[in-house]
């Protein structure tokens, strides 16, 4: 090639630099969609587990047992909020800094790769495909992530600043200026990014009836798990709700279903157990009701001794994580849009129906398996890491259960369990914590990526099904 050839390729690719490299990180994403993201999380996790294992990062000085600094880094990163130690007395100010840190870039990095991910599904599909993928992703024009992440991170930013300053009146009374400050800027971030992690010792059970404390964590939790596709496009439609995607309905309706027969279901199943709120009064009961519902969706925060629920309740529990939050947001789970899109195919098969609809909408098969193969993936990841836990552990089944589910869903509540694991116990929960957050997005986007028109088909031949 020309001397003057590469120069002037050089310098196109020099103007062009941060474009150039956002192009080469989509092709990465495109060729390899699941490694890509296990890469991110995975370095990610690395560098925050070397500086919370550093002597400074304790409170005493003399270093974390590398386990619990990985698992906590991993918590972080994921914004799951499980811990093997005591957040409030083993952590230094530099490592709940570094912690603080961890959870808003995991908040924001689950984000960036899911927009990433679906902008590299829109370059692959063709111009229905990427309509439909620009609608259900709510970016203002075809392919236009970059001003999008912008927007997401200003957003992110304000959300996070209004509920540090509705949270910083009641810390600073009762804490003073500096502390209080301190604590309302890291519970406004912790609960957006629904990563459940707190600074005090016992949790906000030490704020329990605090409603001026609670209100804003739990508005700031159920924020944080509508997704960012969600509520931007509720400000860009303004409250029209003729102009709602579809999938902002679905994730909206499906939310506020879970919401209330969780709340109905938690208070009835605690309404008289001593342990929890038995002793209280009935609207005291209704309000652990509905912050336990919300906290089960991702939220990770606790204001009653979750080991002290009954059974009925844990089992109550582990469905919600299961579900977890909207989909494109800080929350786990499967998220509420899967589970609405089966509930409402079998709705169509029960009624003899063609095609899934909702909402003078037609959900295409291609959704419906999408929704089925992320489903069976967590129930794997769930069975498997359930099955490895119960074989090196002591533990009884529901504890178990409710402690993996956690870990998949990335909620962060917590029966106590994961602190007495051995290492090996503590080292599955990580690597379902990083599953969980990871493999539904990777999944879903690798199979949209992998879309392809066959010209040809098979003559038609039902199995017996049930």
């Amino acid at each position: 090639m020309p001397i003057g050839s590469q120069t002037s390729k050089r310098a196109r690719l020099a103007r062009r630099g941060p474009h150039f490299s956002f192009r080469a990180l989509e092709t990465v994403l495109r060729k390899s969609q699941a490694q890509a993201a296990v890469a991110i999380f995975v370095l990610a996790a690395a560098l925050f587990s070397a500086l919370l294992a550093l002597p400074i990062a304790t409170a005493d000085g003399q270093g974390m047992p590398l386990q619990d600094a990985i698992f906590t880094a991993v918590s972080a990163i994921t914004v799951t909020g499980l811990t093997t130690v005591d957040t409030a007395v083993a952590w230094s100010p530099f490592g709940l800094g570094v912690i603080l840190v961890a959870i808003q870039v995991g908040g924001l990095g689950v984000i960036t790769i899911a927009l990433l991910l679906a902008r590299a599904v829109t370059r692959r599909l063709g111009l229905g495909g990427r309509v439909f993928a620009q609608q259900s992703i709510g970016s203002p024009e075809l392919g236009e992530v970059r001003r999008l992440l912008t927007i997401v991170i200003v957003t992110t930013l304000s959300i996070q600043g209004a509920l540090a300053v509705l949270l910083a009146p009641p810390f600073i009374a009762a804490e003073g200026w500096a502390t209080g400050t301190w604590h309302a800027v890291f519970y406004a971030v912790s609960a957006f990014n629904n990563a459940g992690f707190t600074t005090h010792t016992g949790g906000l059970t030490v704020f329990d009836g605090n409603l001026f404390i609670l209100g804003p964590i739990v508005v700031g939790v159920f924020v944080g798990s509508l997704g960012f596709p969600v509520f931007l496009n509720i400000i860009k439609n303004k409250w029209d709700r003729t102009r709602w995607t579809l999938h902002t309905k679905l994730t909206l309706a499906t939310t506020l279903i879970l919401l209330l027969l969780g709340t109905g279901a938690w208070t009835l199943f605690e309404w008289s157990n001593p342990a929890t709120i038995g002793d209280m009064d009935p609207a005291a009961k209704i309000f652990h009701g509905v912050f336990a519902s919300t906290m089960m969706r991702s939220g990770g925060f606790a204001i009653t001794d979750t080991a002290a629920s009954t059974t009925t309740t844990l089992l109550l529990s582990d469905a919600l994580m299961f579900v977890g939050g909207g989909s494109a947001s800080t929350a786990g789970g499967i998220k509420v849009t899967t589970l609405a899109v089966l509930f409402l195919a079998i709705v169509a098969e029960a009624r003899g129906t063609k095609d899934v609809r909702v909402a003078q909408r037609t959900i295409p098969d291609s959704i419906l398996r999408v929704a089925i193969s992320v489903t069976f993936l967590g129930a794997s990841l769930v069975l498997t890491a359930t099955t490895l836990l119960t074989l090196t552990n002591d533990a009884s089944l529901d504890r178990v259960l409710f402690e993996v589910i956690s870990a998949f869903a990335t909620c962060g509540l917590s029966v106590g369990l994961s602190a007495e694991l051995d290492a090996f116990g503590k080292i599955i929960l990580s690597v379902l914590m990083l599953a969980g957050r990871i493999g539904p997005i990777g999944l879903a986007a690798a199979l949209a990526i992998r879309h392809r028109n066959v010209l040809y088909t098979y003559a038609n031949e039902r199995p017996i099904i049930g």
